[in-house]
């Protein structure tokens, strides 16, 4: 489960963020391109929170499948 505490600094900030547990699959960019992005240094993070109901139900999907719980949702 993600945390907080270990959230990538680059995320946008809002109610979902990426943390260090991210292993850079790219199904978050590849479920939600509008809103996460991939860095460099091999980790997806946040770089737009959901601005309407579609973009908030595909972020929604790519925490429900992130297969190592790296994204986490404060709201």
């Amino acid at each position: 489960m993600a945390t907080k505490e270990d959230k990538y600094e680059d995320n946008a900030a809002g109610k979902y963020y990426v943390d260090t547990e991210c292993i850079d699959c790219n199904l978050c960019c590849e479920t939600a391109p509008d809103n996460f992005a991939d860095h460099d240094d091999g980790y997806s993070y946040v770089y737009k929170q959901p601005e309407n109901q579609a973009e908030e139900d595909l972020c929604a999907e790519a925490l429900e499948g992130c297969p190592v719980e790296a994204i986490g949702d404060d709201g």
